[in-house]
């Protein structure tokens, strides 16, 4: 599977999150202010994990009916690693 541009970009900026919350963390802040950061950080990659199982998805789909596959393994396959995810 290739990877967008986009989605390594949202990797970065979630990244980017994580250090701020350890520099939050060695200046001391305010535990709710850090909370809210992880939780932010959290929901992006949870998002990102939707992207990236989703964009998977359509492509096996795709691959699977071309070669006359059942593509229900699949489906199912999908949701159960977004059901992991969590």
């Amino acid at each position: 599977m290739q990877y967008d541009d986009q989605t390594k970009h949202r990797l970065k900026r979630i990244e980017g999150q994580i250090r701020g919350v350890l520099r939050m963390m060695e200046e001391n802040k305010d535990c709710k202010d850090i909370i809210t950061q992880l939780s932010a950080s959290r929901t992006a990659i949870d998002r990102t994990i939707g992207v990236l199982v989703s964009t998977n998805l359509i492509e096996c789909v795709r691959e699977a009916e071309k070669n006359g596959e059942n593509s229900e393994e699949l489906v199912k396959e999908a949701v159960n690693m977004l059901v992991k995810s969590r």
